[in-house]
C-alpha cells in the first residue's frame, strides 16, 4: 500500500471516531438536556406516550406563554416531576428553548433570567439543592 493512501484512511478514521465519540456535536443546543431529562417520558420525538405522557410537538402550554411553560418544569403537574430542585435555570431554559423550537414547534426561546423569574429567584446554589438519588 502507498504511504500517501494509508495515511488518508487512517484521517478518516480517525475523523468518524471522533464524530462517533462525540455523538451530539451537531446537536441543537438543549437537545442533549432534553433527551437525558425528558425523553424517558415524552420520547425523543416529541410525541409522548398515549394517555401517558403528553405529546410536546404542537402542545398548547409548551408553546404557549412562556412563563406558564417554565412553571410546568419548575414544579411538575399531573405525574411530571418538578425539575427546579435538579436542573438550573440555564438548563431548564435551554430544554424549554429545545421543545418549543423542534418536531415543528415555533415558539420563543425562553432565557435563564426568564426561568428566575419564574422561579421567584435565584435556584440555590447546586450543594445545597436536595438530590433525587
Amino acid at each position: 500500500m502507498r504511504a500517501g493512501v494509508g495515511l488518508r484512511t487512517g484521517a478518516a478514521l480517525a475523523a468518524a471516531l471522533v464524530s462517533m465519540a462525540s455523538g451530539a456535536a451537531g446537536a441543537a443546543p438543549g437537545e442533549q438536556l432534553f433527551n437525558d431529562n425528558c425523553a424517558a417520558c415524552h420520547l425523543r420525538t416529541g410525541l409522548g406516550a398515549p394517555k401517558a405522557f403528553p405529546a410536546l410537538a404542537g402542545d398548547k402550554v409548551a408553546l404557549g406563554p412562556p412563563a406558564a411553560a417554565a412553571a410546568v418544569v419548575l414544579n411538575g403537574r399531573g405525574g411530571m416531576p418538578a425539575f427546579k430542585a435538579q436542573l438550573s435555570d440555564a438548563d431548564l431554559a435551554e430544554i424549554l428553548t429545545y421543545v418549543r423550537g423542534a418536531w415543528g414547534n415555533h415558539a420563543a426561546p425562553l432565557t435563564a433570567a426568564e426561568m428566575t423569574r419564574a422561579r421567584g429567584g435565584p435556584a440555590a446554589p447546586a450543594a445545597q439543592r436536595l438530590q433525587a438519588h
